[in-house]
């Protein structure tokens, strides 16, 4: 009986020790992905035409003062942008409130660059307007005619023969109310700046007409 008694005992600790033996057996490692981690996805710059941003310079415009009209817009050369094809990923424009006597520049950009204004749109804080601002005022419904159809009618009109000589040539954008023609008109400028300008093409933004061609 003490014998069976003893075996018995034995065999429940020799189990346990199988048991304890099982549990301390070390775990396998897990094996090393071998699948590389994708590259992070490089972000592309939005090129806008100008009518698409002014639409939404307006719409923030709105928000800050409801009597908010533009003044002027222009296009901004960069690094990712030569002004080609009436496009740009940055451009600016001037709001101004009559019932305030104030401005604001509103930034719409597209540009992934980090000395541009971020993806958006950005204002500045108020200045004080003119006295006779509302004479270069100008109602947002009135720009018709888009900055790639500018840039096609002042290619029609002697650009063309600009870009045979450079076909990098830079061209920048300007909308300003014309107050003495009583008429929105596009300034479409082949050059950095007016002082380096190869050519000056003024198109009216409510008709889509070539107005006339300057220097």
């Amino acid at each position: 009986m003490k014998a069976t008694r003893l075996s018995g005992v034995a065999a429940i600790l020799l189990s346990g020790l199988i048991l304890a033996a099982c549990s301390s057996a070390p775990t396998p490692s897990a094996t090393p992905s071998s699948t590389p981690s994708p590259a992070p996805e490089k972000k592309e710059p939005v090129l806008y035409t100008g009518k698409n941003c002014l639409s939404q310079m307006a719409n923030a415009a709105a928000r800050w003062q409801p009597d908010a009209l533009p003044v002027h817009m222009e296009s901004i050369l960069n690094d990712e942008s030569t002004g080609h094809d009436g496009k740009s990923t940055i451009w600016r424009a001037m709001f101004a409130s009559a019932s305030r006597s104030t401005n604001r520049t509103f930034t719409c950009s597209g540009s992934r660059l980090k000395t541009e204004a971020p993806i958006g749109v950005t204002v500045s804080a108020e200045g004080a307007s003119p006295a006779d601002i509302s004479r270069s005022m100008f109602q947002p419904m009135l720009l018709i005619i888009d900055s790639d159809k500018a840039f096609a009618t002042a290619q029609e009109n002697g650009g063309a023969n600009i870009f045979k000589k450079d076909p990098q040539q830079p061209v920048i954008y300007s909308l300003d109310w014309d107050a003495k023609n009583k008429a929105l008109v596009w300034v479409v400028m082949y050059g950095t700046s007016r002082s380096d300008s190869k050519g000056v093409g003024v198109i009216d933004a409510t008709t889509g007409k070539f107005l006339r061609a300057g220097k």
